[in-house]
């Protein structure tokens, strides 16, 4: 009977495990296939963006070759002569077939309005060159460049494309002289907003989001740093630290468009500190930002040992020769983890910035904290709601640029924790 016995407990035991066990390769399994799923769901995103945004870096530019006349260029008033017919007489030049009115007004569409400006910069960077004939490559239409990248189908009837076969016959005619290209889009990256596509560039939004994440790292990391080393270290532990300590947990999770109704309610209603300014967007992400650093910093902190600290108070140490000399500078790579992170969030929000005023229109680049501003993620959304085809490709490009930044970021913050960490 006990022989009886002892088999089936093991039996039993036996089917035990192996039921486990089979749980266990379910869960795995069905962990991995979680950690694949994310995998194609991040690839087909990126994929999704990079096949849509990669265009955008070239430029379809039109060679003209333009004489510069000196009865339309009058040397004391450079500032308003009539580049544009400069350029739309170079234009006609190369297609003298072309006679009719309405024929002449759709072939100078081939180019962009923009030429006139490049050959304005030109001729008042060097005004020597009036007089003479110089070879010049301008950029070329929205809707030639979408054509000739292949966006705008050229096997589809007339009256479903926007180019029509007239322009096709000229494109044609332009690319086998060797007079159209796909060049570098350098645009892209110097140039401000503009309503014309085949103009408009990331610099102003790029130097807008320096300037707003300069404000707020100046003001954050400091005092975020200051708060955490006074809680952690000075502040008596009774119910008031406890009740700061919850409201610094909650302000970490509140939904970043309530700090851009307080920035909008205090520092341009009350203050009335300048609207669309990258000082006052540096301001709102200031208040964002400051709960994660302050609690990033506090386990930091944490972190360090208490032997550190006793033995720098048993050789006589005073408490903040304690906290400067040996725990903040031990404790201060993982807060500068913390700092880059939040600075990372900082850069990719929108929300808090739309509701003071940074969603407006701005063609200059910006020069200083106090000059109207976007930001990047702000220029995004802006161009995702243009109606203009060419805008789809560049708001794909800039999603590319904003992605490589906020990459690089926090590689940094990686590197920085593995360079600098100290574990005890």
């Amino acid at each position: 009977m006990r022989e009886t016995q002892k088999i089936s407990t093991m039996e039993r035991v036996n089917v035990g495990l192996a039921k486990r066990y089979r749980r266990e390769r379910r869960f795995r399994l069905f962990g991995l296939a979680a950690i694949a799923a994310s995998l194609l769901f991040l690839v087909l995103l990126l994929g999704s963006i990079v096949a849509k945004g990669y265009t955008a870096f070239r430029q379809t530019e039109i060679l003209l070759d333009i004489h510069l006349d000196p009865t339309v260029l009058d040397v004391n008033n450079l500032a308003t002569a009539n580049y544009a017919a400069l350029v739309r007489d170079a234009v006609l030049a190369l297609f003298p077939q072309v006679e009719g009115r309405q024929d002449k007004r759709v072939l100078g569409k081939l180019v962009s309005t923009g030429a006139a400006y490049q050959l304005q910069d030109m001729v008042m960077s060097k005004p020597e060159l009036i007089g003479a004939t110089k070879s010049v490559w301008v950029l070329a239409d929205d809707e030639v460049d979408m054509f000739v990248k292949g966006h705008i189908p050229r096997d589809v009837p007339e009256s479903e494309r926007r180019v029509n076969d007239q322009e096709v016959a000229w494109i044609d005619q332009l690319t086998a002289s060797g007079r159209l290209q796909l060049k570098f889009n350098t645009t892209f990256f110097q140039a401000g907003d503009s309503r014309e596509p085949e103009l408009a560039g990331i610099r102003g939004a790029v130097m807008g989001s320096l300037f707003t994440l300069v404000v707020t790292l100046a003001l954050s990391f400091p005092i975020g740093v200051a708060a955490a080393v006074y809680l952690e270290e000075f502040a008596p532990k009774n119910r008031w630290t406890d009740l700061i300590e919850v409201n610094i947990n909650n302000l970490a999770a509140i939904p970043s468009i309530v700090f851009g109704l307080l920035g909008l309610a205090v520092f341009l209603n009350f203050m009335n500190l300048p609207r669309s300014a990258s000082l006052v967007g540096g301001l709102v992400l200031t208040l964002m930002t400051l709960p994660t650093i302050i609690i990033a910093s506090r386990a930091s902190l944490k972190s360090v040992p208490p032997s550190i600290r006793e033995a720098a108070l048993g050789v006589g140490a005073s408490k903040m020769q304690t906290i400067s000399h040996h725990v903040l500078p031990l404790a201060l790579p993982g807060m500068m983890t913390g700092a880059i992170i939040g600075m990372a969030r900082a850069l990719g929000e929108t929300a808090p910035l739309l509701m003071i005023g940074m969603v407006a229109f701005i063609v200059d680049i910006p020069h200083g904290f106090s000059d109207p501003a976007t930001v990047l993620p702000v220029q995004i959304y802006l161009w995702a709601d243009s109606p203009e085809r060419a805008f789809v490709e560049r708001t794909s490009a800039a999603i590319m640029v904003l992605l490589l930044l906020l990459l690089a970021m926090n590689a940094a913050a990686v590197l920085l924790r593995n360079k600098f960490e100290r574990r005890w």
